[in-house]
């Protein structure tokens, strides 16, 4: 009985105002996704591993202009609306028995970015982008993505997303005007906040960007142990946090 009462209590998640370390767990998500958006793009004939609008956009305009179809750019939004819903499934399971889905998910981001980096290395043939291997990694890397895309609204309370920036500029100067000429002193603090969170991702997704172009520049493919890499560096940083989730907060509309 008292198992099952504790699991019917909603977990709480953690602010991205609770601590110093939340803001650095949001810097580094930013910089993830910036990092495999642009090596993916450049190094995957045009793929867009965080930036699913750009190959919804592409791909429509090729099908309607009769122009060649990327496979990758093809399956890259059935992938990953099918991965959000699979980790939306896994986060459902995970509050079942009482799991905050935090930590899980960023393991998760990480094995699928490592496997990633893995299918694009791998000795053998030359590798073609739009080859088995090259689409598989792809969608690997673009399941990772939805998985970071989810956790953010899932598994973290007031945050941003780290990957969509049309979105978080837009944001980011709304609040901006708001901070400067609002009258609401409620509707101020808030929009402050977000604002405070808001460039954080901006200027990390773009330092991720214009490294990961001149680490794919200098290395190739082997640069994807970039956003591998930081994606373990994200999941240290969760599991040294300690587990009082701080206060919550406004979160993002």
């Amino acid at each position: 009985m008292k198992n099952a009462e504790a699991s019917a209590r909603p977990i709480a998640t953690p602010s991205v105002d609770g601590s110093l370390s939340m803001k650095l767990l949001l810097a580094v998500l930013s910089l993830i996704a910036g990092s495999a958006d642009v090596i993916g793009f450049l190094g995957l004939g045009g793929l867009f591993i965080a930036h699913v609008t750009g190959n919804l956009v592409v791909l429509v305009a090729h099908l309607v202009t009769g122009g060649e179809v990327q496979t990758s750019r093809l399956l890259s939004v059935p992938v990953f609306v099918l991965a959000l819903g699979l980790t939306r499934l896994v986060v459902a399971g995970l509050d079942r028995i009482g799991v905050a889905s935090l930590r899980p998910l960023l393991l998760l981001q990480f094995l699928l970015l490592a496997g990633f980096l893995v299918l694009c290395v791998a000795p053998g043939a030359r590798f073609d982008a739009d080859g088995a291997k090259g689409i598989l990694g792809g969608m690997i890397g673009v399941s990772a993505m939805a998985v970071q895309n989810a956790l953010v609204q899932v598994s973290l309370t007031g945050a941003p997303s780290t990957a969509v920036m049309t979105t978080n500029i837009s944001h980011f100067m709304m609040d901006a005007g708001e901070a400067v000429f609002g009258r609401d002193p409620g509707l101020v603090a808030t929009a402050r906040s977000r604002a405070k969170h808001g460039w954080l991702v901006i200027v990390g997704f773009a330092a991720g960007c214009g490294i990961g172009a001149a680490c794919e520049i200098a290395i190739g493919l082997w640069s994807l142990a970039l956003p591998a890499g930081l994606a373990l560096v994200a999941l240290g940083i969760a599991w040294s946090m300690k587990r009082d989730p701080g206060p919550v907060q406004e979160s993002w509309p």
